[in-house]
């Protein structure tokens, strides 16, 4: 037990340090489609059926029923993202068209660390430790030529695109109602990172002319806080139910892009929340499935139309602009999110899952010109994994995610109307790893 609480603390430390700068994400809109290694084997389940320390990022009920134990893993993740042009700005007075063709973002490879900890503090009751990165985008286009050789970019400011990702701190506590019950609470203590560029050319378009921040201002960083709670329990025999809530978590404005965001440089990150159940058909099978539902348009940063800004500018309320406390955001929707996965036990030592993950993505047709720099438009995910035991107290696991082509497609809303489509494109794949001690 020494030793494994020494391992522990040594990779807590070395995973601080990998973790925090990075960890960029687009699946079930910009959130994760599952946590852990276990989980996003079967198309990220868990809600009602814990089987790792990862557990309390979906559920932190489920802790007491992990015992003793710490887990640490990678993923490394592979979006390809494009977008397409269709038909030749019309030159008009007061549009602003883009240039035909189709763009590919450059970036397209990602690494992604976690890790966590649980421990008994009696029978009935646990304290856990949990440090993931929770979601994220990351476009980055090229500047590219307008038939002259001179560079335009994407909006006409160069080589343009985000990057956002976010880092969850969360420790948990956990307590059993009896031996088939539990609830438990979590505070998570969340990090994000932001930058952009290449957006000169909306510079008429936001809400304070006295400053300049909107774009190419390098990475600015904010700090939040938050909270989750949930219960699970057996409901009938073999069968349990879970549900968990997490908050909206507030967080700290970004201050060099308080130009491009609502509320002043605002980007909290939405409430989310599941329910699930899991039967186990048999000692070795098990069938869960999960429906979460993300508020995204909550956050105005977030789900606020594009066209308040064309209001704004028409009106010349500032309110409405980029930057306003009403201003333009990327106008997403909210998503329900429907997963289902199936874990068998092969042998004493073997056990292999597979899971579907369906969300309607959250772009509608009417705001693809902004979501050219997130252009989170996955619908399925397909998942598989295992987990091989390798002595009494260790255990390997390892995932594999394949989210096919999807796209959506609708007009430049800022040229004359019928001019000009957008089409936005992108399909990943994701590989993850994981190192599972107990005691």
């Amino acid at each position: 037990m020494k030793r494994n609480f020494a391992c522990a603390c040594v990779a807590l430390g070395l995973a601080a340090l990998i973790v925090a700068p990075r960890a960029v994400y687009a699946t079930d809109g910009y959130f994760e489609n599952g946590y852990g290694t276990i989980s996003k084997g079967m198309g990220g389940v868990g809600v009602a059926y814990p089987q790792d320390a990862m557990a309390a990022a979906i559920n932190p009920a489920g802790l007491v029923f992990i015992g003793n134990r710490f887990d640490i893993g990678a993923a490394l993740f592979i979006p390809e993202r494009s977008y397409s042009v269709q038909g030749n700005p019309s030159g008009q007075q007061g549009t602003f068209g883009l240039t035909p063709g189709t763009v590919a973002s450059n970036q397209d490879f990602f690494g992604n660390p976690h890790l966590a900890t649980n421990h008994m503090l009696t029978p009935n009751s646990s304290f856990g430790f949990t440090m993931y990165g929770n979601g994220g985008m990351n476009t980055n286009y090229p500047a590219i030529s307008n038939g002259k050789g001179m560079p335009t970019g994407t909006f006409y400011g160069g080589s343009a695109g985000v990057d956002l990702s976010q880092l969850y701190m969360i420790p948990s506590y956990s307590r059993k109602f009896n031996n088939k019950a539990s609830w438990g609470v979590s505070l998570i203590l969340a990090y994000q990172q932001f930058s952009a560029k290449g957006l000169s050319a909306f510079g008429s378009f936001d809400s304070d002319d006295s400053t300049n921040n909107l774009t190419n201002r390098g990475y600015d960083h904010s700090f939040g806080y938050g909270g989750a709670l949930g219960v699970m329990g057996e409901v009938a025999p073999n069968l349990r139910l879970g549900l968990a809530y997490q908050t909206k978590v507030v967080m700290q404005k970004f201050p060099k892009y308080s130009d491009l965001f609502a509320d002043h440089g605002g980007f909290d990150i939405p409430q989310n929340a599941t329910v699930g159940l899991a039967w186990n058909e048999s000692p070795r099978n098990l069938i869960e499935f999960d429906v979460q539902k993300i508020w995204y348009s909550q956050v105005h940063s977030i789900g606020n139309p594009f066209s308040n800004l064309m209001n704004g500018f028409q009106s010349n309320d500032p309110d409405d602009l980029l930057g306003g406390s009403n201003g333009a955001g990327f106008g997403w929707r909210d998503v329900v999110v429907y997963k289902l996965g199936v874990q068998r036990q092969v042998s004493s030592s073997w056990t292999v899952r597979a899971g579907l993950d369906y969300c309607r993505q959250p772009i509608p047709s009417s705001e693809v010109l902004f979501n050219i720099l997130a252009p989170g438009v996955q619908e399925w995910h397909i998942t598989t994994g295992f987990t091989k035991k390798l002595n009494s107290k260790d255990d390997f696991s390892m995932s594999l995610m394949y989210s096919p082509p999807s796209s959506v497609t609708g007009p430049n809303p800022m040229e004359v109307p019928g001019q000009q489509s957008i089409t936005l494109r992108m399909y990943q794949w994701e590989v993850e790893a994981n190192y599972g001690i107990h005691w």
